[in-house]
């Protein structure tokens, strides 16, 4: 059962306990309010202020799962905190580990300060869980795909439209490593993980797929410098730098461009231009 006033306790106390700046956002110079404001909590969910505020109010229907997920990692919950919040709403909390979709507050503080960087985090199988405005614009919003598709390594070998986006001499390399790194996924996970699942299916739908996998290579590993061959400001060469967190099997990558090149000037752009992307089959390798 839902305990509405517990709920409510909880995330008031929480949202006075968040300053803005931790969450990437300005303080300005007439802020009175100690935390966050309703409507800056609300927005960082992707929820209306009224549904949110309401929660506050011990009033409102009873918030979905998906709700209690994005609420927690709007306001940067530890896992601990997270678990808390899901069994007050009336929920189970979800698992932990390899499965698990909630960033950590640490990397998320981080995220929050790359606005104006292409930069996402993804889990051990390439699906995005945090995308930054330049990184949509980069690569297309890959937020948006639901089930196997969400992962990047999925989509090279379904949809050949999101090779597009990569230049035509790294597309070998490219299934080769996706391959790899879901090889030892399954190794890592075991046979009956979301990552096998995925082998599976790969198996049963890919026949390029099924001459990779039959190489049985291992430990391919992304290369630092990118290939971009993008609708709008044609070819980019990009740089990534990675942080893991171990805990959670996330990754957060930061695309760069060295100054003065090209590439840098051509980002600049892409950040004036926004996701303006004739085609959004694309994600981050």
């Amino acid at each position: 059962m839902i305990d509405r006033t517990g709920l409510a306790e909880f995330l008031r106390l929480r949202r006075e306990a968040v300053q803005p700046e931790d969450v990437g956002l300005p303080r300005g110079p007439r802020r009175r309010t100690s935390g966050l404001r309703r409507e800056e909590v609300a927005a960082l969910c992707n929820m209306s202020a009224d549904y949110y505020a309401r929660l506050e109010q011990e009033r409102g229907p009873h918030p979905s799962p998906q709700m209690i997920a994005a609420i927690a990692q709007g306001l940067h919950l530890s896992l601990d905190e997270r678990d808390h919040l899901f069994r007050l709403a009336g929920h189970e909390a979800p698992s932990r580990g390899a499965l698990s979709e909630h960033v950590s507050p640490g990397l998320a503080r981080i995220f929050d300060r790359l606005r104006d960087t292409p930069a996402e985090v993804v889990t051990e199988l390439g699906e995005t869980l945090l995308q930054t405005p330049l990184g949509a614009a980069l690569v297309g919003d890959t937020t948006r795909y639901t089930g196997p598709a969400r992962s990047l390594g999925y989509r090279w070998f379904t949809d050949p439209a999101c090779r597009a986006l990569y230049h035509p001499d790294d597309h070998d390399f490219l299934g080769r490593m996706f391959a790899s790194g879901l090889r030892e996924a399954v190794t890592r996970r075991g046979p009956r993980s979301r990552a096998a699942h995925y082998v599976d299916l790969l198996l049963a739908g890919s026949a390029e797929f099924r001459t990779v996998w039959e190489a049985h290579e291992i430990g391919l590993r992304p290369k630092e410098s990118k290939r971009y061959a993008h609708p709008s400001v044609g070819a980019l060469e990009l740089q990534c730098q990675t942080l893991l967190d171990p805990d959670q099997a996330h990754i957060l990558l930061v695309y760069t461009a060295t100054p003065g090149t090209e590439s840098y000037e051509k980002l600049q752009l892409l950040s004036v231009i926004g996701t303006q992307i004739t085609s959004t089959n694309t994600g981050l390798a």
